[in-house]
């Protein structure tokens, strides 16, 4: 055994040795870099190589550690460009040449923001219902994209699988995320400055798999989900078969022309795994100095099973890349789940209430969306609307703006004479579409809901049922796929909610 570590070391140190100066790829021309905090550049050489890197009329020379890697941080500054940065090469002890100087060029100075999560946040800028308009005009040399391929590891990479950054274009914003784009081209357009975009998301994955296993693990209340991994692993063998049953059975079908059967979806090993999106695609960011994360998440974690852990395993997400990034509590800006009929398996109302309590934490904000959904399609259209309510949220938190940038939320509930009275913080204008409030249901202290008839009274709402004649909690909203006509006077909807909590 000491043989075979012995080999793997020198094995390892002589690869090293005779390595090139090297970079990650998600440093490269074109890139953002985040203003007013230091400029980090990072990468490979030889153990004890100098490596000498200038950017804006400043240059830092250092030595790579044992391992070979090395860090440089240069002083910040404010947003401007374009600048080049050149990465310079020392003498290496083994190194038999000299090894050309790296110069990267097209660097703008602004804000970078990760955009990540599930198959609404990856939903590309074709497939949106507003793309006929603007992916044509798409070129703007205010964004910068960076795609993340996706990837799933044991262990932290460090480095991510992409080309590099490029400019906004038809071409590279056409596969880019939608709902990122409309935010970066309102805040590119309001604030002036480049707008660095990192896309990195995978459809159909859960929360904990972009939560490193350490974070996870270290909160006993999150225990179940590695029973639930537990138990996904241990079925491997037999979802194999079954799956290769099921596909036999389609094709038996379609030779036949008979309708292909249709079989329960079965999660992915591969991108499930607690932990498992954070190395592969998350950890090689963050080195990354960043202004904030825009998050759109949560349609995979609504399941019976998961579904009452998810505020904690958000709290648990923020915490974590927070402490990561090592910058403070940047912005953490996130998508509530719109409305969608779904099954009686999963409850979206729950989902969204975990949300909700999840805004508890510092220099959060939600943007609710349960009125621009599809109940028929998981992947609603319409991302323009859900970038600028992103877009709303930072310009308030982030940027200063004195501005809106909620729908109404649920503060409490009183009870009054045969009726409950709901009280809502950003509800100036608070009026229901079409006249009719809808949505509202009302429970007596067995705890049996019905629904209500309800008005609005300035910035509350009145909500009573005959069917309950000393009401003590209210619900809104409370369904896969409700109806919901509340809203405040800049048009942002009411967050369903419930009075239980």
């Amino acid at each position: 055994m000491r043989l075979r570590h012995l080999l793997i070391f020198f094995g390892v140190s002589a690869a090293v040795l005779s390595a090139e100066v090297s970079l990650p790829k998600v440093l490269s021309s074109h890139m953002v870099v985040q203003r007013d905090l230091p400029v980090h550049v990072w990468g490979k050489a030889a153990p004890g190589q100098s490596v000498t890197v200038a950017f804006r009329g400043e240059s830092r020379t250092v030595d790579a550690d044992a391992l070979g890697h090395w860090n440089a941080y240069l002083r910040p500054g404010a947003a401007g460009g374009p600048f080049s940065m050149t990465v310079m090469p020392g003498p290496a002890r083994e190194q038999t040449a000299a090894q050309a100087a790296m110069t990267l060029d097209d660097i703008m100075v602004g804000d970078v923001w990760v955009a990540s999560g599930q198959s609404n946040m990856e939903f590309p800028l074709s497939r949106a219902s507003t793309a006929a308009q603007d992916l044509p005009n798409s070129a703007n040399p205010q964004i910068r994209l960076l795609m993340i391929r996706k990837r799933s590891a044991d262990y932290a990479m460090w480095d991510a699988d992409t080309d590099g950054w490029t400019p906004s274009n038809p071409e590279t914003a056409k596969d880019f995320s939608a709902v990122a784009w409309y935010f970066a081209r309102d805040i590119a357009g309001r604030q002036h400055v480049t707008i660095g975009l990192i896309d990195a998301t995978w459809g159909g994955t859960v929360g904990e798999s972009w939560v490193r296993l350490t974070a996870l693990g270290e909160d006993a209340a999150l225990a179940p989900i590695f029973v639930s991994r537990g138990k996904m692993t241990d079925d491997a063998a037999d979802a194999d078969a079954e799956q290769a049953d099921e596909k036999r059975q389609q094709e038996e079908a379609k030779a036949a022309g008979k309708p292909a059967p249709q079989f329960p979806w079965h999660p992915p090993l591969n991108s499930w795994g607690p932990g498992l999106l954070w190395n592969g695609m998350i950890a090689p960011l963050a080195p990354l100095p960043i202004r904030g994360v825009l998050w759109y998440q949560g349609e995979s974690n609504s399941a019976l099973a998961r579904v009452h852990s998810y505020d904690r395993v958000m709290r648990t997400l923020i915490e974590d890349w927070r402490r990561q990034w090592g910058i403070g509590d940047f912005p953490f800006l996130y998508v509530q789940i719109s409305n969608f009929k779904s099954t009686p398996r999963e409850d979206w109302a729950e989902l969204r209430e975990q949300q909700v309590r999840t805004l508890a934490m510092r220099n959060t904000a939600m943007a609710v969306t349960i009125d621009i959904g599809n109940p028929d399609d998981v992947h609603p259209t319409d991302k323009l609307d859900v970038g600028l309510r992103l877009a709303r949220a930072a310009r308030a938190l982030t940027y200063g703006e004195n501005i809106e940038y909620s729908g109404p939320m649920f503060r409490q509930a009183t009870t009054e004479a045969g009726s409950i009275r709901v009280w809502f913080d950003h509800a100036k204008g608070l009026s229901a579409k079409g006249g009719v409030v809808t949505g509202f249901e009302v429970a007596g202290r067995d705890g049996k809901y019905m629904p209500a008839t309800a008005k609005v009274e300035g910035a509350s709402v009145v909500a009573s049922s005959p069917d309950v004649p000393a009401p003590v909690s209210v619900r809104y909203g409370w369904a896969n796929s409700p109806e919901c006509l509340l809203f405040n006077s800049e048009g942002l909807p009411a967050s369903p909610f419930t009075s239980e909590r």
